[in-house]
C-alpha cells in the first residue's frame, strides 16, 4: 500500500472519477477531487427545468456489482446509498412490421418471450446463445477488460483466455455470428444493437462485443430511486465519508509538472495551485491533452482517430402520466437496419430509417415530472462532428425536434409537451466532447484494449487517465471499471 499521506488529486467528478476515488480512499491515500460543474455525477447530470428533472446522461445502468465494487473500496455498501430496482422488462422493443418483443430478466422468462413470439426452434437456440454469452464475459472479463495494458505484448498474458476467445468466434463479426443463432430477424437486431454503444454497426463490431449484450440482456438492467443523477452523489458522499474531499464548482486549468516531467499538482482556474503526488485526469481525452496538458496527445490521437457516433437528446415534460404497462425503456426500431448504419456511419448524415430510443424515467421515478404529467428522454443517433458534415444552427435544431415530435405523435406518447431542451452534438462539444459525442473513442480493434489509448505515460510519472476514451472503454461498467484501473495505476507510481 502507498502511504497513507501521500495526495491524489482527481480531475473530474464522474463516474470513472468518482470510482477512481473511492478505490484510492479506500487504499489510504489522501483524495481531493476537483469538478467543474455545480454537482457531481459528470455526464450523469440532471437538468431541473419548470418542475421536470431531466437525466441528462447515461439512462441505462446495467453490472450492478461493478458500483457496488466502488462503494466497498471506499468502505461502506451500495445500499447504504442508494437503493435499485431492477427493470423487468429490461427494454421493450417496436419493430416497424407493429410486432413487440420485451428483454425479460431471467433465462426463463426470455426464453418463454422468444417461445411466444419468435417459435421453438429461437427459443432453443437462446440457450445455447446464453452459454456462449457467459463463456465470453468469463473469458474477456478479467484478462482483457479488468485489466491494465503496458502494451499489445500483453495481450499474450493469458494464452488460455486468448485460446477461448479464439475457439468462442470472439473474433469473427457479431451480426452475423446472431444470425446465424436465430432464424427471426427481430432477434438479429435484438442482441445486437448493443454494439452501437461500442460506435460500431453489428456488421462490422466484432463478436467479442457480444459481452455488452450480456450485460443488459443477461445481467440485468437497474435504476436508481431519485434517477440516474443519483448515482453520483451517492459515490461522492461515500468518499467524503470515508475521508476525501469532493469540491464541486471548482474548475482545474492545467496539470502541473517539474522539467523532468514528474506531476506536482495542479493549477486551479482561479490560479490556486494545489500539490498532489499524482493526478488523475478523467476529462474526454482529446480535450483534456488540448485544455490541461503541455504534452503531445498518443499517436491515436494524433493520427485521424474514429469516434463514435453522435446523438440528439430531446427532453421533453409531457402532459398526461404513462399507462399502467409503461415500459422504462423503448427501442423503436427502424425497417431499413442496414441502410441506417450506412446512412450514419458511412454517408455522415442522419439516418433516413431511423431507430430511437426513449426512456420514462417517471415511470419509476415520481420526482421526474409533476403530477399528472411525465418525462420523456428522446434519442436519436447521429453522425458526430467529425464524420458528419450537419450544421446544428437554429434551423437545423428546430427541423429534428419538429422531427422528434412527429415521432412521439406516431408512436403513440403524449404530445402535449409542457417543457422541453434539446441537445445536439454541437452541445456536447461544448460540454467539452471530442468530435461532440458523449460516446468517445468507437472501438474498433486499433482503439481497443492495449491499442486504444493507454491511461500512463512514461514521460509524465503521476499522470494517469480514466473515462471513456481510455482504457477499458464506453459505458457506465466500462468507466467504473476505468477508475479502478487508474487506482492501481496510482499504486504503481507511488508504491
Amino acid at each position: 500500500m502507498a502511504p497513507s499521506m501521500s495526495h491524489v488529486v482527481v480531475v473530474g467528478a464522474g463516474l470513472a472519477g468518482l470510482a477512481a476515488a473511492c478505490h484510492l480512499v479506500g487504499r489510504g491515500h489522501r483524495v481531493t477531487v476537483f469538478e467543474a460543474q455545480d454537482r457531481p455525477g459528470g455526464r450523469a447530470g440532471a437538468l431541473t427545468q419548470d418542475g421536470f428533472t431531466f437525466d441528462t446522461g447515461p439512462v441505462v445502468l446495467t453490472m450492478r456489482g461493478l458500483l457496488a465494487e466502488a462503494f466497498e473500496a471506499a468502505g461502506t455498501r451500495l445500499q447504504d446509498h442508494l437503493t435499485l430496482q431492477r427493470l423487468d422488462p429490461a427494454y421493450r422493443a417496436h419493430f416497424a412490421d407493429g410486432s413487440v418483443l420485451h428483454v425479460r430478466h431471467g433465462h426463463e422468462a426470455m426464453r418463454d418471450e422468444i417461445a411466444t413470439h419468435c417459435g421453438a426452434r429461437d427459443a432453443a437456440a437462446f440457450d445455447g446463445f446464453v452459454t456462449w454469452l457467459k463463456a465470453l464475459y468469463a473469458a474477456e472479463l478479467p484478462h482483457f477488460i479488468d485489466s491494465n495494458f503496458n502494451s499489445p505484448a500483453d495481450l499474450l498474458r493469458h494464452p488460455g483466455a486468448a485460446a477461448r476467445l479464439l475457439r468462442l468466434g470472439a473474433f469473427g463479426r457479431l451480426g452475423p455470428a446472431i444470425e446465424r443463432r436465430f432464424a427471426d430477424e427481430r432477434l438479429h437486431r435484438l442482441f445486437s444493437f448493443q454494439a452501437m454503444y461500442a460506435g460500431l454497426a453489428p456488421a462490422q463490431a466484432l463478436a467479442l462485443y457480444a459481452v455488452i449484450t450480456y450485460m443488459d440482456s443477461i445481467e440485468g438492467v437497474w435504476f436508481p430511486d431519485g434517477g440516474m443523477r443519483a448515482i453520483g452523489p451517492a459515490l461522492a458522499e461515500a468518499i467524503t465519508a470515508a475521508g476525501g474531499v469532493v469540491r464541486c464548482q471548482t474548475p482545474v486549468a492545467r496539470v502541473l509538472r517539474r522539467p523532468d516531467g514528474t506531476v506536482t499538482g495542479v493549477r486551479l482556474a482561479d490560479g490556486e495551485a494545489v500539490a498532489a503526488d499524482a493526478v488523475v485526469l478523467t476529462p474526454d481525452l482529446p480535450v483534456a491533452y488540448e485544455k490541461l496538458l503541455d504534452l503531445p496527445p498518443p499517436a491515436v490521437l494524433r493520427r485521424r482517430p474514429r469516434y463514435s457516433p453522435s446523438c440528439v437528446v430531446w427532453h421533453a415534460g409531457v402532459l398526461g402520466e404513462p399507462e399502467p404497462d409503461a415500459a422504462h425503456h423503448t427501442i423503436h426500431f427502424g425497417a431499413d437496419w442496414a441502410g441506417a448504419f450506412d446512412d450514419l456511419l458511412r454517408r455522415g448524415v442522419l439516418m433516413r430509417d431511423p431507430s430511437r430510443f426513449v426512456c420514462r424515467p417517471s415511470v419509476h421515478d415520481a420526482s421526474a415530472a409533476p403530477a399528472g404529467s411525465q418525462a420523456l428522454y428522446v434519442l436519436e443517433p447521429t453522425p458526430n462532428l467529425a464524420d458528419g458534415e450537419l450544421d446544428w444552427g437554429e434551423s437545423a435544431r428546430s427541423a429534428m425536434r419538429d422531427r422528434l415530435f412527429g415521432f412521439i405523435e406516431r408512436a403513440g406518447y403524449s404530445s402535449a409537451v409542457l417543457t422541453e431542451r434539446l441537445v445536439t452534438p454541437q452541445d456536447w462539444a461544448d460540454q467539452g466532447m471530442a468530435a461532440g459525442t458523449p460516446f468517445a473513442l468507437a472501438h474498433t480493434f486499433g482503439q481497443t484494449g492495449p491499442f486504444r489509448p493507454q491511461n500512463v505515460r512514461k514521460d509524465a510519472p503521476g499522470l494517469v487517465f480514466a473515462g471513456s476514451g481510455t482504457t477499458p472503454g464506453v459505458g457506465i461498467p466500462m468507466v467504473l471499471i476505468s477508475g479502478k484501473l487508474a487506482a492501481d495505476r496510482v499504486d504503481e507510481v507511488l508504491r
